[in-house]
């Protein structure tokens, strides 16, 4: 009996975002977790500068869990994307010596969080260069990660999230006197967050209006738009993980839990300390609650256009509401990350949800294949 071909897995990972390093954690595990009866992975590294590169197995595998430590290796050849719908295995290729020769790349899988990769940015090259891809389309890649816009669409969906103000870079120059007076109106503390980055970067905690300043530039270091969030008297704070394309399903929900010297979820709890932060999964909630969280991250999920994957996070107050966060729509995979443990805890090992996200991939690509294209 002969066997089928492995699938060639192009894990793409990197990027020029200030998230680079967390998505080399996250490519680790996603190569580490390929079934290698099924799948031959391809790594290629996008660098700060966004140079496309091969990258080695070995290099990544054995590089350190710190995300102050790990790289990319520079020196290896480059990788170009086809500008236009490509050949089977044909959208990605070598430049260097043997330039023009393709990768024979079946799927992508984008390992990418942040700008630039995460954002849509990415996933309109490839639906140009037609090469099927992991996780959700241009539309909910974009909404998912403006964290504004994301608020907006699920107010308009009539979910629950908490007040909050956006404030552009060019308002604050022109006026920051008023804008710290309208921002008061939201009370203390506050999470002051860019719009447009995960994994707590740039996010700072502002306990009272001397904090909110500083808080401020340093999010506008990360970007040039930015959200401020009325903060929770001591939430309990439950995330959920939803997987599928036509009929997604949501995973058990997990809770984090903070003894950190910032206060919250900051990105040294998360990446560097290792300490201050543990994780319940599932969370001890009562059935009636995990049935709402489940129900509203089905719908903000469905309310962003998402697909494939996502990690919706919750609040829930001292009072019984719940309020959505945000989304997260190429979630961390890193090996503290929540996403793959709700997956793990609902009864779908790593191997196996790394094969639910490829088959919707390429079968949502074979339904883009079916449309007609001509009147």
């Amino acid at each position: 009996m002969v066997s089928s071909p492995k699938l060639r897995v192009a894990v793409l990972f990197g990027g020029r975002s200030a998230e680079h390093e967390i998505s080399l954690l996250s490519a680790r595990f996603v190569v580490e977790s390929l079934d290698r009866n099924k799948y031959e992975p391809i790594l290629v590294g996008i660098d700060k500068s966004g140079r496309w590169l091969l990258q080695e197995e070995a290099l990544l595998l054995n590089a350190a869990r710190d995300p102050r430590l790990v790289k990319l290796n520079q020196a290896m050849p480059g990788v170009l994307l086809a500008p236009h719908p490509a050949a089977d295995g044909q959208g990605l290729q070598r430049s260097d010596a043997t330039s023009g020769a393709p990768l024979g790349v079946d799927v992508i899988f984008p390992v990418l969080h942040g700008p630039m990769g995460e954002d849509g940015t990415v996933q309109g090259l490839l639906e140009l260069s037609g090469l099927p891809y992991v996780g959700a389309g241009v539309l909910g890649s974009a909404v998912g990660m403006d964290k504004d816009v994301m608020k907006r669409l699920l107010l308009q969906a009539g979910l629950p999230v908490l007040p909050y103000q956006a404030l552009r870079r060019n308002e604050w120059q022109r006026a920051p006197d008023a804008v710290l007076s309208r921002l008061s109106a939201l009370g203390f503390p506050q999470f002051v967050k860019p719009a447009n980055l995960g994994s707590s970067v740039g996010v700072s905690r502002a306990k009272s209006l001397r904090e909110l300043t500083p808080a401020l530039e340093h999010a506008f270091e990360f970007d040039d738009k930015l959200v401020i969030e009325a903060g929770l008297d001591h939430p309990r704070e439950v995330e959920c993980a939803v997987l599928g394309g036509d009929l997604p399903r949501a995973s058990v929900p997990g809770e984090i839990t903070i003894d950190h010297p910032d206060g919250y979820y900051s990105y040294a709890a998360k990446y560097v300390d290792g300490t201050g932060v543990q994780t319940k999964i599932p969370a001890d909630l009562t059935p009636a609650q995990i049935d709402a969280v489940q129900r509203l991250a089905l719908a903000t999920f469905a309310t962003l256009e998402c697909d494939g994957l996502a990690r919706v996070d919750l609040f829930l107050d001292q009072g019984g509401a719940w309020y959505v966060n945000e989304i997260n729509t190429l979630p961390g995979f890193t090996a503290i990350s929540m996403f793959p443990k709700l997956w793990q805890a609902s009864g779908v090992p790593a191997a196996e949800l790394m094969t639910i996200l490829i088959d919707d991939a390429l079968a949502r690509a074979a339904r883009k294949r079916a449309r007609r294209s001509s009147v």
